[in-house]
């Protein structure tokens, strides 16, 4: 039995709308954010923009993730890993995310548009769309290759603090797309091979329900070396340097054991080498960070 008292509803209500915003999904896009900032520049940028640039593409990622939340309230639902999430409990009506999501989107647009460039609002919002519509009410439910074709959205948080910093396209930041592009793919199948009965159950078509466990491990397999492939580029096109690269290559090592394990029998490798894909992501654009700053 629960009991609101005038003093515990406010928490509760703050912490079901912050659960909207998948905050631990959006510290790792941000993370990527602040270091395409970072790489933007052969100095240390000025750092309230940075700060003002963060929140503004934090405001409008937690807002993607606020829509995703609406679009897909039916069929989390129905899965075991998301049916304790705010809309299917009823901790917060449809009405209210949508006017939660929408509020701070346009918010975070606002300060990027005006206080950061155009450019980089427009891209950002871009992505909103690219993630809360595209993927999650189209591609989702359409293809199982969603994650493959929706992913550019998740890959563009580096793009977008690069221009922040400079209000261009640079060749540059659309490598850091590129690695992320490419790591997606084995990063999120891996979670769909352990959540594959939960996926099947909502009738999402992911590719381990609609091609197998096998097909799907193989498909790890080969997008894995496609993203190793990509992590070399920075080091060939001289945007790092050698520490990056010694540090990419033993990264990239403990990724394709983890590739190669998943044709084991072991039915824990698929959820460690998730967790690890997300440390590896972490890991890579930290060392891109420290190459940056310390050049051998």
């Amino acid at each position: 039995m629960q009991f609101h008292t005038g003093l515990m509803a406010p928490i509760a209500i703050w912490r079901d709308y912050y659960d909207l915003c998948k905050v631990r999904v959006v510290a790792v896009l941000l993370l990527t954010a602040i270091v395409g900032m970072l790489l933007a520049s052969p100095h240390l940028p000025d750092l309230s923009k940075v700060i003002i640039a963060t929140l503004g593409i934090g405001l409008c990622a937690s807002s993607a993730a606020a829509f995703n939340h609406v679009l897909d309230r039916r069929f989390d639902a129905l899965m075991y890993r998301t049916n304790q999430r705010p809309l299917p409990r009823g901790k917060v009506t449809t009405q209210q995310a949508v006017l939660f999501a929408t509020s701070i989107g346009c918010l975070g647009f606002i300060i990027l548009y005006f206080l950061i460039n155009p450019l980089t609002a427009y891209l950002t919002l871009l992505s909103l769309i690219g993630y809360a519509v595209i993927y999650t009410a189209f591609l989702k439910r359409a293809t199982p290759q969603n994650i493959t074709i929706g992913g550019l959205a998740g890959a563009m948080p580096p793009l977008l603090g690069w221009v922040a910093m400079t209000n261009t396209l640079e060749a540059n930041s659309l490598l850091l797309v590129l690695i992320i592009f490419a790591w997606t793919p084995p990063h999120f199948w891996s979670l769909a091979i352990h959540k594959r009965q939960d996926y099947a159950k909502a009738g999402i078509p992911m590719l381990p329900v609609t091609h197998g466990v096998q097909f799907t491990k193989l498909q790890i397999l080969l997008y894995s070396l496609l993203m190793m492939a990509t992590t070399v580029l920075p080091y060939i096109v001289n945007m790092s340097g050698l520490i990056y690269f010694v540090a990419v290559f033993f990264l990239n090592c403990r990724f394709l054991y983890f590739a190669l394990q998943l044709f084991s029998t072991n039915e824990s490798i698929p959820l460690r080498m998730f967790w690890f894909s997300i440390r590896y992501i972490m890991w890579l654009f930290f060392w891109l960070l420290i190459d940056h700053y310390i050049p051998l």
